[in-house]
């Protein structure tokens, strides 16, 4: 069965609606990645931030009300249209909502307990439901009224790439007619500090497959997606999860299992990799994994497709990093660009030449025709592996 994508809202440090964000990212900008100590105190380090007023929540919904889930709710607001047509076309029961994240509404709890060391109880408003990785999905399902399956997927850095996978997987099965799926991960002490911890934060601006790379920027952002076997503009093609628990945090840095993961996907596309006309990579800027996908992609791909980082504007959004990617890669695919326009590897640094060789999109680089096919990694502590390739219809 053919499933199509047939609507995307995103939030990020790039933009706040796919105008915004298409525009940002093909100039390359960066101006989203900003220096703060509001997440590690008395340390300043660069995250990505979504920077606008995000809606209110209702007080009806208050065990919900975080920051994780106006997030969601703003993202919902680009698509309402769609999935209004999809509840009344199918019914409440037959649509489901699948999302990934990591740390959900954590930065609430974090709050609260700040809150109640200065004044020895919690503040009123908080509720432990703010922070469990279920919130999420449950909080769209209630807003919405939808009665189909709705749950989170927790998988690190890949969440949301495996949401798809499920989310897929409930229409094939015949258990829903639609799926809102997608991610959405917020800034908080516990992500930042844990990646200090680790020794993986960039010093400053992140280098993605940069000679000077020493770690990521932590960001924040929202990307949700409506997939149903309805026709759309965006045709999801293939899914690739593997899995190889080489290392807790660490990835194997022969990608074996990183190349089986984007070889399912093109053979579930039906595809061979001179069909792929852009790679978004996952693209960190820490030395262990650049160099393992720079090798992993190699092999599979050669030098030949297209590939970048686009963490080099928005930063590492965690748990919402595989679905805000492939949302780059349907911007690039609807883009009204007959010259094929692409999202540049921005790491204001000279290359790695120990790297494998890949064709690393520079400023202003175009494909000299319309993209027509791409695909996206995510790559999570513990070996979990996503690659996703979506056409355009």
């Amino acid at each position: 069965m053919t499933l199509y994508l047939n609507d995307l809202g995103l939030l990020c440090a790039a933009g706040n609606s796919r105008a915004e964000v298409i525009k940002r990212l093909l100039a390359g900008d960066r101006s989203g990645l900003v220096e703060t100590d509001e997440f590690s105190v008395g340390r300043g380090v660069v995250v990505g931030r979504v920077d606008c007023e995000l809606p209110q929540i209702d007080q009806r919904y208050r065990y919900y009300n975080c920051r994780n889930n106006q997030l969601l709710l703003a993202a919902l607001s680009q698509i309402n249209g769609t999935v209004k047509a999809m509840i009344n076309k199918f019914g409440a029961d037959r649509i489901g909502v699948v999302l990934g994240t990591s740390t959900s509404g954590v930065r609430s709890t974090e709050t609260a307990l700040a809150y109640e060391a200065k004044n020895g109880v919690l503040p009123a408003q908080f509720h432990y439901k703010q922070q469990q990785m279920g919130a999420g999905a449950d909080f769209l399902a209630a807003y919405l009224g939808i009665n189909g399956p709705a749950y989170t997927i927790s998988t690190a850095c890949s969440s949301s790439g495996k949401a798809f996978a499920s989310a897929r997987r409930l229409i094939n099965l015949g258990i829903c007619d639609a799926v809102i799926v997608g991610g959405a991960d917020s800034l908080c002490s516990l992500t930042v500090n844990g990646f200090a911890a680790l020794e993986s934060l960039s010093t400053g601006l992140c280098k993605p497959f940069g000679a000077h790379r020493n770690g990521i920027n932590i960001g924040e952002a929202v990307s949700l997606f409506v997939l149903s076997k309805e026709p759309g503009p965006v045709k999801l093609q293939g899914i690739g999860a593997t899995g190889d628990a080489y290392h807790f945090s660490a990835p194997d840095p022969a990608g074996t299992s990183v190349i089986k993961a984007m070889q399912i996907a093109l053979d579930e596309a039906g595809k061979i990799p001179d069909q792929i006309d852009y790679l978004n990579l996952h693209g960190t800027a820490t030395v262990l994994n650049d160099a393992m996908e720079s090798k992993a992609v190699n092999t599979l791909f050669g030098a030949q497709p297209a590939v970048s980082s686009s963490k080099g504007m928005t930063g590492h959004t965690l748990g919402a990093a595989a679905a805000l990617e492939l949302g780059f890669c349907w911007l690039l695919l609807t883009n009204d660009d007959d010259q094929g326009a692409l999202i540049p590897n921005i790491n204001d640094d000279e290359p790695d030449t120990e790297l494998p060789a890949l064709n690393l999109v520079e400023n202003n680089q175009k494909l000299g025709r319309r993209i027509t096919t791409c695909q996206s990694n995510s790559f999570a502590f513990g070996g979990s592996n996503v690659s996703i390739i979506i056409e355009l219809a």
